[in-house]
């Protein structure tokens, strides 16, 4: 029996890299895609069964390329899980038409070139998407004007391809997490945002990026066989408890 594909972007760390690491536990093929040429090698060799394509999405030719290479290797894709992305925070004063660009161009572009690359294979394989959203693209927040609107696009997009691609078996679904243990967020959090975080998340704590992997190996497997166009957010509850952070915020 031939294996289910799954495709992941920004693969080469953080969730990308825990939710390779699940569909390898189900048995599934990984094709990793990072442009961090350097960490994806380093990351791949260790792992069976997958595939690494030092790639930028944000590049036409380069998605077209990830699904040829793909299909070639795998001879089919049943998941493309769209989780490249940057984070450039920062007050709307400073956020310049080429930060703004930068950011767009992964976190909104490249899930348009991905999805439009991978939809034929999919329809071969009545297949999923899971687009990797955030919290900021649910909820306004400070220091996240690029960020936060490249996530909100994410979100009606999803719901886009999930409208059209229906009839062709296609699911689509999107992923909003909220703060996830991360290596960067670690390194970037102070402990009064730390503190904060804790305090507003009913959960009382970060995710992890297993946690984050579970949804969206969920959503993309046959046990999500009747849900489409929805946005879960995993994210201890922060969503639902109202806005702001008063350390995130700038002194007056």
């Amino acid at each position: 029996m031939t294996q289910n594909c799954a495709i992941v972007t920004g693969a080469a760390r953080g969730i990308g890299l825990a939710t390779t690491d699940l569909f390898l536990e189900m048995g599934w093929q990984v094709a990793m895609v990072d442009r961090d040429s350097d960490e994806l090698t380093a990351v791949a060799e260790s792992r069976s069964t997958v595939l690494a394509l030092p790639l930028d999405v944000s590049d036409p030719q380069a998605a077209a390329q990830m699904v040829r290479e793909t299909r070639a290797w795998a001879g089919r894709i049943d998941a493309l899980i769209n989780n490249a992305g940057v984070a450039e925070f920062g007050p709307i004063a400073d956020c310049n038409f080429e930060m703004w660009r930068r950011v767009m161009a992964t976190n909104l572009d490249g899930v348009f070139l991905c999805s439009q690359a991978c939809a034929n294979a999919l329809k071969a394989t009545r297949g999923a998407i899971v687009n990797i959203g955030s919290i900021s693209g649910l909820r306004a927040s400070t220091l996240r004007v690029a960020y936060g609107t490249s996530k909100a696009a994410v979100i009606h997009l999803t719901k886009q391809y999930a409208a059209e691609l229906g009839e062709y078996g296609i699911r689509v679904n999107a992923v909003c997490p909220g703060p996830v243990r991360t290596k960067l967020a670690m390194a970037v959090h102070t402990q009064d945002i730390i503190d904060a975080y804790h305090d507003a998340i009913p959960l009382n704590r970060y995710g992890t990026e297993r946690e984050l992997a579970e949804v969206i190996c969920f959503l993309a497997s046959d046990k999500a066989s009747y849900v489409t166009g929805q946005v879960l957010a995993a994210d201890g509850g922060f969503d639902s408890t109202g806005v702001g952070l008063p350390a995130l915020r700038s002194p007056r």
